[in-house]
């Protein structure tokens, strides 16, 4: 068995861009156990200091076993502390084993992991698990936002979904050029306009064949076929305004993905309507999650 058949999987990208959908097709893989949601990274790396001390060992676990996405994994902490015990004590090898367990469990080889930006943590990830494969999905941040259920004509949000879709975006270009063979880029529109070439080509990537049972689960997916390259006037429910301020924020990041900017030209009163409300309100709320999500974000320092 080489190490590529039995390296982490991991799905990243934000709410709305595909995630669930591929690791659905992935999941149905006879040796592919994927969860979704555990929040490992994102709730337990790196905070209760040096897990080769005891007491910090002791608390991590405390707060991990009594978490609902931890517990979906039916954690035997008997065999976990057994067996870190015999190895290096990081959060990786923590994480490792208790995903490891689970795909024991359910008859799998090979263990991956859905977490919503999961792609901040790509250093250490990498760095622990050199094999692992990351599929980052993307989607046209006119339509992830409508999909995700978060409308873009309420208030101050917009802003705040863009500087998120912004990072995002950032990291999906940097980390692809740091980890070329292991990490791939994924558009959600190539795979709702072309499921079949597109799974195949993600299978490849992580060094699996395209088994029927995916190709069953596949059919079963309700995928928006938009292709983000052809943008309507009205953006299928993104208000002119909003579509003019993505377009000023974002249209040279969305270019790089190959999204169109929006071609049509604001009416009089959407040009009074951006001015005065759309621009404003949502630059602030840009600004906004640039201060409060570095909050969340610290790891990208810390493990550059």
């Amino acid at each position: 068995m080489t190490v590529v058949e039995t390296a982490p999987i991991f799905i990243g990208g934000l709410s709305g861009s595909g995630k669930t959908q591929l690791r659905i097709v992935l999941d149905a893989h006879p040796d592919i156990s994927l969860t979704r949601r555990t929040r490992m990274w994102d709730r337990f790396y790196a905070r209760f200091g040096d897990l080769c001390e005891p007491a910090n060992l002791d608390r991590c676990l405390a707060k991990m076993l009594r978490d609902p996405g931890v517990q979906q994994l039916m954690p035997d902490e008997r065999r976990v502390r057994r067996e870190l015990a015999d190895g290096p004590r990081t959060y990786a090898r923590l994480f490792a084993l208790l995903h490891q367990h689970h795909a024991e469990r359910t008859g799998k080889r090979r263990w991956g992991d859905q977490l919503g930006f999961v792609e901040r943590f790509a250093n250490p990830i990498f760095a622990a698990y050199p094999s692992a494969r990351m599929v980052h999905m993307v989607r046209d941040p006119r339509h992830r936002s409508l999909a995700s259920g978060r409308r873009l004509d309420l208030g101050a949000r917009l802003g705040w979904e863009t500087a998120m879709w912004l990072r995002s975006a950032e990291l999906a270009v940097h980390n692809q050029r740091r980890f070329p063979g292991g990490y791939l880029v994924l558009r959600y529109e190539a795979l709702a306009t072309q499921p079949v070439e597109t799974a195949e080509a993600v299978c490849s990537f992580i060094g699996e064949p395209f088994l029927p049972p995916m190709a069953d689960a596949l059919r079963t997916l309700a995928l928006d076929a938009c292709d983000g390259t052809a943008v309507a006037p009205s953006m299928g429910g993104v208000r002119a305004p909003h579509a003019a301020f993505l377009d000023r924020y974002a249209g040279s990041q969305m270019a790089t993905f190959g999204y169109r900017r929006s071609s049509a030209p604001l009416t009089r009163r959407n040009r009074l309507a951006f001015g005065l409300a759309t621009w404003p309100l949502n630059r602030l709320s840009m600004a906004a999650w640039r201060t409060l999500g570095a909050r969340a974000t610290t790891a990208d320092a810390r493990s550059a």
